[in-house]
């Protein structure tokens, strides 16, 4: 038997590296060298804090800060941070108005420094929170130093290198000046430099059109102001004797000793002007479509235009001209006007009109329409001044053609857009009319068929109330032999009864302006006149006005008028008209009988007509007939006797006695 070999022995080597075996889905270890990062703490909870102590009783916004912690992260380095400081004080002064009252000195100190604000969110914030609550809080508490603190930020801004703050400074500006009115006139040399200034660069800083409209809309604001400084000094002057305001009384100012320097600046304010309006008025002739940005621009910087003009010639039209301001305006006769400013506004005449009025779409054309209305207002105003006949002829034309068009029953959209505009230029049609020339009649026809075809209602029904009185208010458009003149005349006041009859008793103030109208042309017309004689034939149709008899059957039901429901003054008016009939008709009488014997009248009404007829019969106005049967009819409804006389009082009795 063979022996087997024993198996020969391998020697053992050392394992460099192990080799570990992984199950497949299992989680692998962590390695032996990590380092464990957890760390655990423990909450240290204390029973009550100091901090919270102190908060007690005291305001606090949404989020639990005060007042002070809030106005003090409106500095902080974050923008967000800011605006939501801005915000927090919006919710605290809601929630708190005394506060506001209390701390307005410190929120106003510490709000004006984000005028200036690097951020456009966070101004846009202050701006809201100024608009919407700080200032109406503050109507009738914020003084004149309070307002010097904010317009110091105000114009710091419009001097700031970035041309957003600049034109955000303007914003805050015109809110100041809308809140405060009276504040503008302290300013007006300062921010109008501002303005100059901007509009020499439009090129550079105001190339968006967005922009330049905001400047425009602005300025627009701020020359309103000073066309309406009169009214603006007497309301502030009513507040100040109403014990308002009285820190801010010894910064009105009380006279126009201010004028000449904001006039030079509105003298270098008008040919920036002019310049922009050419140039985007030619760029608009090339548009395809006028879009509503460029529209905007141009009607703005119309408007300022305009009432630039009508600041200078304003004062130049005023009685007691500063000799400052007289010194610098150029002299030809009675004519004073700055040279710059003419040469410019020339400039303006000699694009007149703009656009393709007859050729354009509808939209189009309106919108041109418009355009040229405006430029037809600024040289209304600077009629006197008007060497252009060419330019005269095309102004005369196109006033034709406006109210010819206003007359029209048959118009569209451009009537809408004509209610809104006709305003300014009929109030200026007497002076139009004295200077007009071979045009005259043309214009009287015109303006005597849009007179009575306008709506009775319409916002510029007033307008042509106004321009008749100032053409009938001399005493020589009433002595006047011109027949052309006085067959207008005639036809406007033929007028008048049907107005007072379509308003009824809708419009009060509508209705004393035409009733003080006829009053005056009653007044004032000459004896036997064929103006009297017209004033005369009136009476049938205001038989209507007082109130008429339903049937012929004797005591039928009235139809009472307008008169009974108008207030005391516009009844007042119409029984003193009674008076300047030179014969009082039967049937008016009637009628007027009818509304004495109406239990709504009031009694004081009632002695009034009494005494107007009374008067009337004195001046041979009224047959003894028709006035005893008059008083025998009063006496006979109201069954008075001598003991019943004497509720009527000493005045009754002695009327009635006669």
């Amino acid at each position: 038997m063979v022996r087997s070999k024993p198996p020969s022995k391998k020697p053992n080597r050392g394992v460099d590296f192990k080799k570990i075996k992984r199950k497949i889905g299992k989680k692998l270890p962590p390695p032996k060298n990590q380092t464990n990062t957890e760390i655990k703490s423990k909450a240290i909870v204390l029973p009550e804090q100091s901090v919270a102590s102190e908060r007690s009783g005291m305001a606090v916004n949404k989020k639990g800060l005060t007042l002070r912690e809030l106005l003090q992260q409106t500095s902080h380095h974050n923008a967000k941070i800011r605006k939501v400081a801005l915000n927090g004080i919006r919710d605290l002064v809601l929630k708190h108005p005394s506060e506001l009252k209390l701390q307005k000195l410190s929120i106003i100190e510490k709000l004006r420094e984000r005028i200036s604000d690097s951020d456009k969110l966070v101004r846009e914030t202050l701006y809201n929170l100024l608009k919407t609550v700080i200032f109406p809080s503050l109507k009738e508490e914020f003084t004149g130093s309070m307002i010097s603190m904010m317009m110091a930020y105000v114009f710091n801004a419009m001097t700031h290198i970035a041309i957003d703050i600049r034109l955000m400074a303007f914003k805050f500006f015109e809110l100041i000046v809308i809140s405060f009115p009276s504040s503008f006139l302290l300013y007006a040399e300062k921010v109008l430099d501002n303005y100059v200034d901007i509009l020499k660069n439009n090129q550079i800083y105001l190339q968006d059109k967005s922009k330049l409209k905001s400047v425009l809309a602005g300025l627009v604001r701020c020359l309103s102001l000073l066309v309406d400084r009169e009214d603006i000094l007497s309301n502030e002057t009513k507040i100040l004797e109403h014990e308002c305001l009285h820190s801010f009384e010894v910064e009105l100012p009380k006279d126009h000793s201010g004028m000449p320097s904001v006039l030079k600046r509105i003298e270098d304010l008008v040919p920036l002007l002019v310049n922009s309006f050419h140039d985007s008025a030619l760029s608009i002739q090339a548009m395809p479509v006028i879009d509503g940005q460029s529209f905007d621009c141009i009607l703005y910087t119309l408007q300022n235009i305009n009432m630039a003009v009508k600041v200078v010639v304003d004062e130049i039209n005023r009685p007691h001209m500063s000799h400052e301001f007289s010194s610098i305006l150029p002299s030809n006769g009675n004519k004073l006007m700055p040279n710059t400013m003419l040469m410019y506004l020339k400039k303006l005449g000699d694009s007149f009109p703009v656009g393709k009025i007859y050729h354009s779409a509808e939209k189009e054309g309106e919108r041109f329409f418009i355009l040229n209305l405006g430029i037809t207002e600024i040289f209304l105003h600077l009629i006197t001044w008007i060497d252009d006949p060419n330019l005269f002829e095309k102004l005369l034309h196109f006033i034709e053609t406006l109210l010819l068009k206003q007359g029209s029953r048959n118009l569209s959209a451009t009537k809408t857009i004509l209610e809104k505009q006709l305003v300014s230029i009929i109030s200026l049609f007497p002076r139009i009319v004295a200077v007009s020339g071979g045009w005259r009649l043309r214009l009287l026809e015109a303006f005597t068929t849009a007179f009575r075809n306008c709506k009775v209602e319409s916002t510029h029904c007033l307008a042509y109330l106004a321009a008749i009185e100032e053409m009938l208010k001399d005493d020589s458009a009433f002595k006047s032999c011109d027949p052309d003149m006085l067959s207008y005349q005639i036809v406007w006041l033929q007028e008048l009864p049907n107005l007072l009859l379509k308003l009824g008793d809708r419009h009060p103030p509508l209705s004393k302006v035409i009733l003080k109208l006829l009053l005056q042309i009653g007044q004032c017309s000459p004896q036997n006149s064929p103006l009297a004689s017209e004033y005369n034939c009136l009476q049938w149709r205001l038989k209507e006005f007082y109130g008429t008899q339903v049937s012929v059957v004797i005591a039928g039901p009235v139809n009472y008028g307008p008169f009974i429901k108008l207030p005391t003054d516009c009844q007042e008016l119409s029984i003193c008209c009674l008076y300047y009939f030179s014969s009082l008709n039967p049937d008016l009488l009637q009628s007027i009988t009818f509304c004495c014997l109406c239990n709504h009248l009031e009694p004081s009404v009632l002695l009034r007509i009494i005494e107007v007829l009374e008067s009337a019969f004195r001046a041979a106005h009224l047959p003894i007939s028709d006035y005893i049967g008059f008083l025998v009819t009063l006496i006979a409804r109201f069954k008075v006797y001598p003991a019943q006389l004497k509720k009527l009082g000493t005045r009754g009795w002695t009327l009635l006695e006669r």
